[in-house]
C-alpha cells in the first residue's frame, strides 16, 4: 500500500507538527506534502530529515516569508497536487490541505485539528486582533475568506474519514462540514514531565501571548487577589500587556521567555497552572497535569477534554471575576486533588495511546 501524508505548510514544530511527527513514526516510508516547507536544515528531524513535495506556492515571490499572504492561491495550490499514486492519504490539517483531489478509490483520512477558524465562526476576531477588518483591505479580505469558506465546504465530502483532536472539534466538523468525526486526542509528551508533590504557594500559567490566550486577563484578575501570588511565562504580542500589569501588581511576577527546565520546574511546583483559552484541544494543561499540577481551565473548548473534577476546576466567563471565583472554588477542595490523580489523567495523551488509536481506526476504515 503506497501512502502520502500531507500537511498544511512546515515552518516550525507546535502542536499540529507534533501530531504530524507521529502519523510520519506510523508509516515512515511515506511521501510527505505541504503547500510550503521552509523548515531550516537543523530543525528536519521530527520529519525524518526528509523534504515535503510542494506547490507553487513555495516559489513565489518572498513566500518564505510572506507565504501566508497568498491565502487565495492555496485551494488552486491544494488541488493541483497529483496524489493518483497513492492508496492511502492521511492529512493533517487546520487550514486547506484536506481539500486535495482524491478518486472514488483512494482511502483519504483526514486529523482535523480545526476547521479554518478565519474563515468560519472566528473570522471577526482574526479581523479585529490583527487590525484588518477596516477600509478596502477589510472588504477584500472578507471576500476571499468568504470564498474560502466555500470551497471549504465543498471539499468536505472528499474526505473518506474525519478524525478530531477534542470532542470541541468534532462538534465543529459537523457544523460546518456536515461529518461525524472520531476523537483522537493529539500526543503529548508527558514523559517529558514527572509529577512533584512538592507544592509551593504560587499559581502559574505560561503560553504565547498572543490574544485568545488571554493572559492580560489572567494578570487582571490576580492584580484584585493581591494575597495570591502569580507567575508568569511567556513571549509574545501580549506580552506588553501583561508587563504593563505586573508592574503595578506585586503579588505577580512575569518572567518572560524562559528554556524549558525553568517553565518544567515553575509547573511542577505550582498549587494550580491557570488556563484562559478556547483551544481546540490544549497541550499545556495537559504538561500541567503531567507535572501533578491542578487546572484551573476556561470551561469552553479542548480543555473540557483533558481537566476532570479530580483534577481541577473550571469558569465560565473569561473575565477576571470569573476566574477569582474558580481560584476560589478550587481552594475549597484543593486538598482532594492528588499529584497522583492528576498524573493518571495526563497519561492518557501519552504518544502511544495516540499511535494504537490511530491504527486502529485506520484498519476500521481500510476495513483491514
Amino acid at each position: 500500500m503506497k501512502v502520502a501524508v500531507l500537511h498544511d505548510w512546515l515552518e516550525t514544530y507546535a502542536g499540529a507538527e507534533r501530531v504530524l511527527e507521529q502519523i510520519l513514526k506510523l508509516y515512515p516510508e511515506a511521501d510527505l506534502y505541504a503547500l510550503v516547507d521552509f523548515l531550516p536544515n537543523d530543525k528536519r528531524d521530527f520529519i525524518g530529515g526528509r523534504r515535503a513535495k510542494t506547490t507553487f506556492i513555495q516559489h513565489l515571490p518572498l513566500a518564505r516569508r510572506y507565504f501566508r499572504h497568498y491565502l487565495p492561491l492555496f485551494p488552486m495550490a491544494v488541488e493541483a497536487l497529483n496524489l493518483s499514486a497513492y492508496d492511502l492519504i492521511i492529512s493533517s490539517s487546520h487550514c486547506v490541505i484536506k481539500g486535495v483531489r482524491v478518486r472514488d478509490d483512494q482511502t483519504h483520512i483526514c486529523y482535523c485539528h480545526t476547521p479554518v477558524r478565519y474563515a468560519w465562526d472566528m473570522q471577526e476576531e482574526y479581523l479585529s486582533t490583527t487590525g484588518q477588518g477596516t477600509g478596502l483591505k477589510g472588504k477584500l479580505i472578507r471576500f476571499f475568506l468568504r470564498r474560502l469558506r466555500k470551497w471549504d465546504k465543498k471539499t468536505a465530502p472528499r474526505v473518506t474519514s474525519y478524525i478530531a483532536n477534542s470532542n470541541f472539534i468534532a462538534e465543529r466538523i459537523k457544523k460546518f462540514y456536515g461529518r461525524e468525526a472520531a476523537v483522537i486526542h493529539p500526543p503529548v509528551a508527558v514523559q517529558d514531565f514527572e509529577a512533584c508533590a512538592n507544592k509551593q504557594d504560587y499559581y502559574f500559567t505560561a503560553s504565547r501571548m498572543v490574544p485568545y490566550k488571554k493572559f492580560p486577563l489572567i494578570a487582571q484578575a490576580f492584580a484584585k487577589m493581591p494575597e495570591r501570588k502569580l507567575v508568569m511565562i511567556g513571549a509574545g504580542p501580549e506580552a506588553h500587556k501583561v508587563a504593563a500589569i505586573a508592574d503595578k501588581a506585586p503579588n505577580i511576577e512575569y518572567l518572560g521567555y524562559q528554556p524549558f527546565p525553568v517553565l518544567k520546574e515553575h509547573m511542577q511546583k505550582a498549587r494550580a497552572f491557570v488556563f484562559a483559552a478556547q483551544e481546540d484541544f490544549g497541550i499545556m494543561p495537559v504538561e500541567a497535569l503531567a507535572c501533578g499540577t491542578p487546572v484551573i481551565a476556561y470551561g469552553k473548548g479542548g480543555a473540557l477534554d483533558s481537566v476532570t473534577p479530580e483534577t481541577g476546576v473550571f469558569f465560565d466567563e473569561q473575565t477576571p471575576e470569573s476566574i477569582i471565583a474558580a481560584v476560589e472554588a478550587f481552594e475549597k477542595k484543593e486538598e482532594t486533588i492528588t499529584p497522583e490523580a492528576c498524573r493518571k489523567q495526563a497519561e492518557k495523551f501519552a504518544k502511544d495511546i495516540f499511535a494504537a488509536q490511530m491504527r486502529k481506526h485506520i484498519k476500521k476504515v481500510l476495513g483491514t
